[in-house]
């Protein structure tokens, strides 16, 4: 994985952040901080509590990163398969990234709402109950599990990279890159929701979407007409990081 498909995906959710996940996700962390964290709670506590509820959720994302990594990879056995997952993960990316604008219904076609389970409804209401730090991060793993567009976006992002690794890394990356937005949702909600801010972002997030979509479909194409290039390529890409960790353990 390129370090400008990284910084890509770590642009987007920081903007997804505060464009989605605000709304998205922002009555969830309103609950809890109304229910489990009060006026007397010390700032410290406070931070801690937030920020294990947001690595919670990054846990469930990375892991589920890491599944769609290996599907992807049950998939793409050969270059011409890996570049078919590509093209196939490209156009998904690029409806997804259209769908967040409002252009087209694909999320919401394929959306369904695990949040109406009877199971996570009575999960989340013993969370809620709890003030222990433990039932933040298990809250933040339980909402990691609620569908949405760019989750589903990035899971596509995940795949295409046929890796358990990478596709964990893209998935954590995003998460990470969501904890702003909602960390900081008690101070910035009402100047956020002020005139189309957050429509701007979410189209800003939405767009870089689309691009990282274009740039996973031309790699396709690449592995597609040019699979013995790519395979060079990709061989050398491994002989320079199994050199790089032979040398750092040498020192």
């Amino acid at each position: 994985m390129h370090n400008i498909e990284l910084l890509t995906i770590v642009m987007a959710g920081f903007i997804i952040g505060f464009g989605h996940c605000i709304g998205m996700c922002g009555g969830i962390v309103i609950a809890y901080s109304s229910a489990k964290i009060d006026q007397t709670t010390p700032w410290i506590r406070s931070t801690i509590s937030h920020l294990t509820y947001n690595f919670g959720r990054v846990t469930t994302y990375t892991i589920m990163g890491a599944i769609f990594g290996l599907l992807g990879k049950a998939v793409a056995f050969t270059m011409t398969t890996k570049g078919i997952l590509f093209v196939v993960a490209g156009v998904l990316m690029i409806l997804a990234g259209l769908s967040l604008i409002g252009g087209i219904k694909f999320l919401n076609s394929a959306n369904w709402s695990i949040s109406k389970n009877g199971w996570f409804q009575a999960s989340f209401r013993k969370l809620i109950a709890s003030k222990n730090l433990s039932s933040f991060y298990a809250l933040g793993l339980l909402n990691g599990l609620i569908p949405c567009g760019p989750v589903y976006a990035f899971a596509i992002a995940a795949a295409s990279t046929a890796s358990p690794l990478y596709g964990a890394l893209v998935m954590a990356a995003f998460g990470i890159a969501t904890i702003p937005g909602l960390f900081f949702l008690a101070s910035i909600t009402k100047f956020i929701q002020k005139g189309n801010l957050r429509n701007i972002m979410l189209k800003v997030g939405a767009v870089l979407v689309m691009l990282y979509g274009a740039w996973t479909l031309f790699k396709g194409y690449n592995f597609i007409a040019h699979p013995e290039k790519m395979q060079h390529k990709m061989e050398k890409m491994q002989h320079k990081m199994e050199k790089m960790q032979q040398s750092k353990k040498i020192h």
